[in-house]
């Protein structure tokens, strides 16, 4: 069943915010299984509930739906059927885990202390726009009953398969949003010297933004400050008479994140301003640092190394950022993730790329890993 729900979904991907036919089928699922069910909520999330037959804790299991605006370049018989969406970080089998994983525990119910929360997740791949997260708990999927422990996985395919990696502490990183306008006079390409050229002082600006990490921030704190992209001009002899630079910034720290944005705005003005160019800045916090539980997470390696055919290993963060973060502002938690890497497979691409393909073999793994986790923390 897990296989074949991926393979759907797979195949009929959604992007942010418009996760209807993944919503539908994740009800259907649920509500096959006996599984309370509330749809729209925080968007197009899903919320599942299904009480033990014991008293016990109520423990979150999240996944999230959405798809990527990418064209499919990868071999399987299950392409995308929807131009330019794909599925390429791994989320249909995020949810096809979380189904098996509530089939599993609905099976056991008799034996199951308190209650699971299934939380069907929209729009994680939007943190610039808000993310789905937050209008999740805003709509009260934390409360009501209220939530003791929540845990996600996410497949990645930096890890061999059948690797569960995770860490106490921050695991993924914060992660934020600039946007740079630059703006002068343009004018002629064939006379520069009368204008004050954007695309140069934008060109100045990008380089002088790496001092940022190189010399201004303490080198043992990981920082990242990536001017992703440039928009200017419309001809190719007209000097423009603005740039816009959009780019990322990802800390493990909420000091260094505080200390960047102030940097970045300070660097893009006085290079600016050296240039007789005017600058404006914003810059937009999208996901605050995923930070795992230490004495949780601690319990989780434990059970997670129960699983036969499995290992599991401590790594160190990654600058990726996460939306399940504000999950574990409310509650203590784990996000762990689930090797993927599978080289006799043909699974060697990374996350988001197109030619991204999952070994379905690990997915059963992940699901049994849900469950177990649900299964134990209830108990307390």
């Amino acid at each position: 069943m897990v296989v074949s729900t991926r393979r759907t979904i797979h195949q009929n991907p959604e992007l942010s915010f418009r996760e209807e036919k993944t919503a539908k089928l994740v009800s259907e699922v649920l509500r096959s299984l006996d599984v309370r069910v509330k749809t729209k909520v925080g968007g197009n999330g899903v919320l599942g509930f299904l009480e033990g037959a014991k008293p016990g804790r109520v423990v979150a299991l999240r996944a999230d739906m959405d798809a990527l605006p990418l064209d499919e370049m990868s071999d399987v018989d299950f392409r995308s059927k929807v131009k330019g969406v794909m599925h390429a970080c791994g989320h249909d089998a995020h949810v096809a885990m979380l189904l098996g994983a509530a089939m599993l525990l609905a099976k056991h119910r008799n034996e199951l202390h308190g209650t699971v929360k299934f939380l069907f997740q929209p729009a994680e791949e939007a943190g610039e726009l808000g993310g789905g997260a937050q209008p999740m708990i805003e709509d009260g999927v934390m409360e009501n009953p209220k939530v003791d422990y929540v845990f996600g996985l996410h497949i990645f395919a930096n890890y061999p398969s059948r690797t569960f990696a995770l860490r106490e502490g921050a695991l993924m990183a914060s992660s934020g949003t600039f946007r740079i306008r630059i703006s002068g006079p343009g004018g002629h390409g064939s006379a520069p010297h009368e204008t004050v050229d954007p695309v140069y002082v934008a060109a100045q600006v990008v380089t002088s933004l790496q001092a940022i990490p190189a010399r201004m921030i303490d080198p043992v704190e990981p920082l990242v400050v990536s001017a992703c992209t440039i928009h200017s001009g419309t001809k190719s002899n007209i000097i423009p008479a603005e740039a816009i630079l959009e780019g990322t910034l990802r800390t493990l720290s909420e000091v260094t994140n505080r200390r960047a944005k102030i940097l970045i705005s300070q660097i893009a003005k006085r290079v600016s301003r050296a240039f007789g160019a005017k600058c404006e800045v914003s810059i937009v916090d999208s996901n605050p640092v995923t930070r795992n539980d230490p004495s949780v997470t601690r319990k989780v390696s434990r059970i997670l190394k129960t699983i036969p055919e499995t290992r599991t290993v401590e790594i160190s963060p990654v600058l990726a950022a996460e939306d399940f973060s504000r999950y574990l502002q409310k509650v203590p938690g784990t996000y762990y993730f689930l090797g993927t890497h599978n080289k006799s497979k043909g699974s060697v691409y990374p996350n988001h790329s197109p030619r991204f393909k999952v070994d379905e073999g690990v997915l059963k793994y992940g699901s049994l890993s849900l469950a177990l986790l649900a299964f134990e923390f209830g108990r307390q």
